[in-house]
């Protein structure tokens, strides 16, 4: 027995216990190979490979040949199952038996037909235990089924996590045998390693520190590895250690177990169903054997699909939830990115998931969930509150780039003023392990250590999936109130609510945005995704409002309840914080596109439907228009034969009209001037367009002012390098503005393609590169305040940047940037480290820069990244990263963009009105009901926006109308309707109905009062 004598120098004694500890037990005298004793081969092992993800029904009928350990199978992305029969020992009564099954990919096994067990190296679990003591009345003979996943936690990655996945990767078996677990071996080994990290973390310095240390050199005095009696006075000493308590002051952490399961991202969203099932039924086994583990999972998207899937492990997880251990957390469809999704999206985002979570489970989730997104949105704590949710959990703010951010636990302000109490987990991270160093870190990293007392740990493999294992939950266990360390309890959002908000009276207020310092090159990476869901947004916009005047014009119009909910979950999920912003592979893109896809030919026929239920056979053709003011604009018409022209309209608010041209007060014209450039004028604006399609001028005519900076030009198209420090599709570093090269190579210069007197356009052709190509139609309306410049871009760049420069003749410290339901501003200065910090930021259909009385917007159809520096205006338009997909972005490339100078301010000169107008199409239909014009909704000031029409989830006889305030200001408002409305109500997000009494209607509609940026919803009763 070696006895490890007590050393003077302290260093001494702990280096020297540190290397015993390290080098003798683990390796010389093989504690950890004493884990597992006697080993037995599984009596056969067969395989069968199959290319597409199938039921256990459908795997257990194929034929499985013969498979030797070590062989490989593949490729990245197939299934291999096997079927191993298992013949345990008599001679194993008593013991604890395991399944050993080590491999390169993800496995499940099955047993009984259902699944049991999730195993992966990467997430510490590469055994399933057959029996915990095996008795004479268990089957020794078993059959069990592995289906095995031919990719890693992480995807197929070649050399880095985030690579490109390896198409021919292949898998392999490293071993499938049965063995005995020594279960005392395991606890020893756990308090050697929670008493060696307290005296790493701690230090010798310390008193708990080197009464760990002295600890671990008494028990390994006692401790004989070749003599496991020996092994219960040594864990005695442990206990002692671990039972001397804390005092009350001590700081407490709330321990969750987690499991973040990224939707998609380094693997397709076929895949996250499997990490889900392999996943949570081990959260489950962990259940039954530890009945104070609680575990919090979000995504009512997963959820669903688990119910699907896997229908027997759904009924477990129901039975968990009602005892409190299983806790469903976020209630949103999927942990969403916080910055692109329109505002109507956020609200269905929380509409389908808590609705979900309250039909499945009986409740609604207190709590916002979101710890690995990119950002939030200033309009999400007024969102969270009208979706019944008063709390906020996440961590990603710990990433910032430039600065750190000062607080932990605080309230956060939205731009109405609505707060939520918001929560960082102070460890800076969802996937700790339960160590002592992780404990450690919560307390001191903790910001509001004087105002908060409280804090989050959340345990498990996330990201891929994997969760908690019974190692983490015993460590926890060993440290729940031991001097020298913070407190720990197993805990619930909810009960950490409770105790932040006992103590919340000192907590600071944070007023805005929360901005991550990193990750900006999302909002353009994956162009073809971003334009997809601004399409989808609004096409399903315009499908609701079309489908419930129908519904209500007739009474007998089907409204496609059913469709509607089907499209809108597509459009959730593609929202995914790895899917929109494009920091996924290429397979997953690919699914997202087709998802828009589907969302687009399905919600066509959607919207044919409505308009038949509009109008009637015989009738003229009429022109559609789903916004709520009245619209003059110049549209495309095709008669019968097919033969298309152009038509200045006339369409109410949220209505339908016959298609009457009417003349302009000012015809365009455009003119090719001695010099070869294009003068455009329509009586609002007027451009002068140099032969490679910059503006060398643009008028604001009856304002009589330049909004083109002095020797500049606008729509400058300029490329930059785009070599990010290691995330590649996710980040632009500001270093990348050094290399700023004007595009300048002309293919084909500025020339007049068609002029009419509504229309007037020109076109031009230029070259990036060898590769690449821009041609743009520059369309300038009769009657239409902003140009328009429809885009094609063939790109086939790498690490490059392509945007669009306005410099304009405008000074101001400010931008303002549509997010919403509403707009905030960000510096155009860098006066700071965090003005800095926002050199890309992110917007929706518009930005502005104004000073007193003028001003100019840049709009666009389907972009999401700005940057205005001083008196420069530029929006991204594409970039070119090579991973995690090497070919994201090339192809050809199709968007609208508009410059719009205004006199006043941006709000009384309706920006936001024609930004909406630019990506709200009027649109065609077939039939008018009416041959006069009709409006189903008005609104009797322009500062409030009717956003949605759509029919109640759980009242056919009624509408839900939602409104929101966008100038900044307390107004008064009259809402006008056509309709017929018995009643009207007021109701949050939910639909959930508000007070005890109606809203009053009068003689000209109904009344509502509005504060800054506030969102009403109504229930109107049909």
């Amino acid at each position: 027995m070696f006895h490890q004598p007590v050393l003077k120098n302290r260093r001494t004694l702990l280096e020297r216990a540190e290397k015993f500890i390290s080098d003798v037990y683990f390796t010389d005298c093989n504690l950890r190979g004493r884990l597992y004793g006697e080993s037995w081969p599984v009596e056969t092992l067969a395989s069968f490979l199959s290319p597409k993800r199938i039921t256990f029904p459908e795997a257990s009928k194929q034929n499985f040949a013969p498979y030797k350990i070590g062989d490989t199978f593949g490729p990245t992305w197939w299934t291999c199952w096997f079927k191993v029969t298992l013949n345990i020992p008599q001679s194993w009564r008593g013991k604890e038996v395991h399944l050993l099954w080590e491999c390169d990919g993800e496995a499940m096994v099955w047993r009984h037909e259902q699944p049991v067990q999730g195993l992966t190296k990467e997430g510490e679990k590469t055994s399933y235990i057959l029996s915990e003591c095996l008795r004479d009345e268990e089957p020794h003979s078993v059959t069990l089924y592995v289906e095995m996943a031919c990719n890693g936690l992480f995807g197929a990655g070649q050399g880095s996590m985030i690579a490109a996945p390896d198409p021919n990767r292949t898998f392999s078996v490293q071993k499938a045998e049965l063995g005995v677990f020594n279960r005392d071996v395991q606890e020893l080994l756990t308090d050697f390693e929670m008493l060696v990290d307290i005296v790493k973390e701690l230090g010798e310095g310390e008193q708990r520190g080197f009464q760990a240390l002295f600890t671990v050199n008494e028990m390994v005095n006692l401790c004989d590895p070749s003599d496991p009696s020996s092994f219960a006075s040594a864990r005695t000493l442990a206990h002692k250690f671990f039972s001397q308590k804390n005092g009350e002051s001590q700081h407490t952490v709330h321990a969750m177990g987690h499991c973040h399961i990224d939707s998609a991202w380094l693997w397709p969203y076929e895949e996250t169903i499997r990490k889900c099932g392999r996943s949570w039924v081990t959260v489950i086994r962990l259940m039954e054997k530890n009945p104070e583990f609680v575990f919090t999972c979000s995504q009512a998207q997963q959820f669903h699909w688990v119910k699907k899937w896997y229908p027997g492990l759904f009924s477990q997880i129901q039975h968990f939830v009602k005892k409190g251990q299983f806790v469903p957390v976020g209630g949103t469809w999927v942990e969403m990115d916080g910055n692109l999704p329109s505002g109507e999206s956020m609200v269905r985002q929380f509409l389908e998931g808590q609705r979900f979570f309250y039909q499945e489970f009986g409740s609604y989730c207190k709590e916002f969930w979101l710890p690995d997104t990119f950002g939030y949105s200033a309009q999400l704590p007024q969102i969270m509150q009208g979706s019944g949710i008063s709390h906020f959990l996440t961590q990603k703010l710990s990433w910032n780039l430039v600065n750190t951010f000062p607080h932990n636990t605080f309230f956060w302000e939205g731009i109405n003023g609505s707060k939520v109490l918001t929560h960082f987990p102070p460890g800076n991270s969802y996937e700790m392990k339960g160590k002592v160093e992780d404990l450690i870190k919560t307390v001191k990293n903790n910001k509001d250590k004087g105002r908060a007392n409280h804090s989050a740990a959340l345990f498990g493999f996330g990201d891929g999936g994997g969760g908690p294992t019974q190692l983490m939950l015993d460590r926890l266990q060993r440290v729940q109130d031991t001097d020298g360390l913070p407190k720990v309890q197993m805990s619930t959002p909810d009960h950490l609510f409770s105790q932040l908000k006992a103590e919340s009276d000192l907590l600071c207020t944070w007023t805005g945005e929360l901005f991550l310092e990193l990750h900006n090159g999302t909002y353009t990476t994956e162009a073809q995704i971003k334009r997809g869901n601004r399409q989808c947004e609004t096409l399903l916009h315009d499908v609701e409002i079309a489908s419930s005047l129908a519904l209500c014009r007739g009474r007998t119009f089907p409204y496609p309840v059913e469709k509607l909910q089907e499209l809108w979950r597509l459009l959730l999920l593609n929202q995914f914080h790895d899917v929109i912003p494009g920091s996924c592979i290429e397979l997953v893109v690919e699914d997202a596109l087709r998802y828009y896809e589907d969302i687009r030919r399905a919600g066509a026929k959607l919207l044919h439907d409505a308009f038949e239920g509009l109008g009637s056979k015989g009738n003229p053709p009429g022109v559609f228009n789903s916004l709520p003011w009245e619209r003059q604009e110049v549209i495309v018409t095709q008669d019968a034969a097919g033969k298309t022209s152009l038509a200045l309209v006339n369409v109410p608010s949220i209505g339908v009209s016959p298609v009457k041209s009417t003349q302009p007060t000012t015809p365009v014209s455009v003119t090719v001037q001695a010099d070869g450039t294009v003068l455009m004028e329509n009586g609002i604006l007027q451009t002068v367009v140099n032969k490679d399609g910059t503006l060398a001028s643009l008028r604001l005519v009856h304002a009589n002012r330049e909004a083109i900076s002095d020797g500049c030009n606008g729509n400058q198209f300029v490329m930059f390098d785009d070599v990010p420090l290691f995330w590649d599709a996710w980040d632009v570093m500001d270093y990348h503005l050094q290399t700023r090269k004007p595009v300048l190579e002309v293919v084909k210069p500025v020339h007049v393609v068609s002029s009419d007197g509504l229309r007037s356009v020109v076109s031009l052709t230029l070259r990036i590169s060898d590769k690449s190509t821009i041609t743009q139609e520059i369309i300038m309306d009769a009657m239409c305040p902003y140009i328009k410049f429809n885009t094609e871009v063939k790109w086939a760049e790498s690490h490059k940047f392509l945007k669009v420069e306005f410099p304009v003749r405008v000074h101001s410290s400010h931008a303002t940037y549509e997010i919403q339901f509403g707009h905030l501003q960000r510096p155009t200065h860098r006066n700071t480290s965090w003005d800095w910090a926002r050199f890309e930021v992110w917007g929706h259909k518009w930005a502005d820069l104004s000073e007193h009385n003028f001003g100019v917007a840049l709009l666009n159809d389907c972009k999401y990244g700005y940057s205005v520096h001083k008196n420069t205006m530029t929006l991204s338009l594409l970039r070119a990263p090579k991973s995690p997909d090497a070919n994201a972005d090339m192809g050809t490339h199709h968007f609208t963009y508009a410059i719009m100078p205004h006199s006043g301010s941006f709000q009384d000169s309706s920006v936001i009105q024609c930004a909406y107008n630019l990506n709200f199409p009027l649109r065609l239909i077939q039939s008018c009901p009416d041959t006069v014009a009709w409006s189903a909704f008005s609104v009797s000031h322009p500062a409030v926006i009717l956003e949605t029409i759509k029919q109640a989830e759980d009242r056919k006889e009624s509408l839900v109308v939602r409104l929101y305030e966008s100038h900044g200001s307390s107004v008064t408002v009259t809402l006008r309707t056509a309709l017929h409305v018995r009643e009207a109500w007021h109701c949050d997000l939910m639909e959930r109905q508000d007070g005890t009494k109606p809203i009053l209607i009068t003689s000209d509609g109904i009344i509502l009062q509005f504060s800054p940026f506030q969102i009403v919803s109504l229930l109107l009763v049909l």
